[in-house]
């Protein structure tokens, strides 16, 4: 009919962007090995403890990298723009870092890509890549999304996960864990301040050397390394609130995503204690292995998440066991974290952090840290029944225990946030 528009096609998912058409039935940008080292990889910023030296064992195999450490309402805004505010807010956080970082003129985007991670779980986290794709298609078209996982998630990456490159991972966790542990033990009672900070700068450095060497298999050497450097920072003898962090990984690790409650809790005079990464990535492997035992969901693929399980753990005991000679608190044994969940919720239970979050908390009861912030994203179904969910049966378990659930989402302030902890933190200082 003349003067009426056609009806655009099914197949051309079409989007006004200024005076650009965008047609998201293009294929998308790949990133191929040739583009291994022209290329920049931009990463969102989620473990400030563990990323220093990821980052070094990743470029130490060819690749260039950068953590992104943009923050403010801008990334936010950036986010809003292409992801609904319904939906996950680590992935409307991660959009924003990235589309504020590309439009800061820093880059050269014909010669930049960007790296998310995923576990290739049931909840939104593995819709992070289609929303990522779509919010580069609408601005910047030719930028390759890639993928960081085990789950064989995308098979057209040029990034190379080899054996080599897994191992040396491993080894960065693990040490990543035990100088976060260390650090929030120590930094609530040094005598001088920014004694912490420089030691951890001071071991960083020193474990990049490892790993440029191949030292980093020196595991108890490097461990004693890192304990002997905390364990000579002068404390004091105070006694202060133990406030422990659990929740959704993104939001529980990353300073944009839960507006730096780490930072929060020790200008309020608190330990902050957080849980170690190792402990979410055994939690994924065995989750592969509950599959296999629950569901009858077996595959080629089985008997090797077991060796790795077992080699993994035996590296973890050995640092708790080294831990165990100092003054420190250890690292949360696994196994042990799996004989808690047990008594709270089925290790079937498994979208999201699934039965980590309440294994976590009863742990942190049960050594002490009865007041704890489960950190969730809003609308997280996973976190809310795992987490603010199962709060009373930990209870149950731990009558002294001092939970509060905190919402992060773009709308929610941060002074509300803090109010809510800050109600926490009086009823613990009554009891204290």
């Amino acid at each position: 009919m003349k003067g009426k528009k056609a009806a655009p096609s099914a197949a051309r998912a079409e989007k006004e962007n200024g005076d650009r058409v965008v047609d998201f039935s293009e294929p998308y940008p790949v990133f191929t090995s040739k583009m291994k080292e022209d290329y920049l990889i931009l990463v969102p910023d989620m473990l400030p403890w563990h990323f220093d030296l990821f980052t070094h064992i990743i470029c130490m195999h060819g690749y260039r990298l950068e953590v992104l450490r943009n923050e403010g309402r801008a990334v936010i805004d950036e986010g809003l723009k292409h992801v609904h505010n319904d939906a996950c807010f680590p992935a409307l956080c991660v959009i924003g870092q990235y589309l504020n970082a590309l439009k800061s003129g820093k880059y050269d985007l014909d010669h930049t890509a960007v790296m998310i991670t995923q576990t290739g779980g049931g909840c939104r986290a593995s819709n992070y890549l289609p929303l990522i794709r779509k919010a580069l298609r609408a601005e910047f078209p030719n930028i390759p999304v890639i993928s960081f996982n085990f789950s064989d998630l995308e098979k057209d990456s040029g990034f190379d996960m080899t054996p080599s490159l897994f191992i040396e991972m491993v080894y960065g966790v693990l040490y990543g864990d035990i100088i976060m542990s260390l650090h929030n033990q120590t930094a609530p009672y040094e005598k001088n301040a920014g004694d912490c900070a420089a030691v951890r700068k001071n071991c960083i450095e020193h474990l990049k050397k490892e790993f440029d060497t191949g030292g980093y298999r020196k595991f108890k050497r490097n461990a004693r390394f890192i304990l002997d450097a905390f364990s000579a920072v002068p404390v004091t003898q105070e006694k202060k609130i133990k406030v422990g962090i659990v929740g959704e990984i993104y939001v529980k690790y990353s300073p944009l995503g839960n507006s730096h409650l780490e930072e929060f809790l020790l200008s309020e005079g608190c330990e902050p204690v957080v849980p170690a990464l190792m402990d979410f990535l055994l939690y994924c492997v065995v989750n592969s292995l509950n599959d296999a035992k629950l569901y009858g969901k077996k595959s080629i693929a089985t008997p090797l998440f077991k060796i790795v399980y077992r080699w993994v753990y035996a590296k973890q005991k050995k640092l708790i066991a080294w831990m165990k000679q100092t003054r420190y608190e250890p690292l949360h044994d696994f196994e042990h974290l799996r004989a808690l969940a047990d008594q709270v919720i089925n290790q079937g239970v498994k979208m999201g952090e699934g039965w980590l979050i309440p294994a976590e908390m009863a742990a942190l009861c049960e050594s002490g840290t009865e007041n704890i912030v489960c950190a969730q994203p809003f609308g997280c179904l996973p976190n809310h029944i795992a987490g603010k969910g199962a709060s009373r049966a930990v209870k149950a378990l731990f009558p002294q225990a001092n939970i509060v659930p905190v919402d992060y989402d773009p709308s929610a302030t941060k002074v509300n946030q803090e109010n809510r902890i800050k109600l926490m933190l009086a009823t613990a200082r009554e009891r204290m």
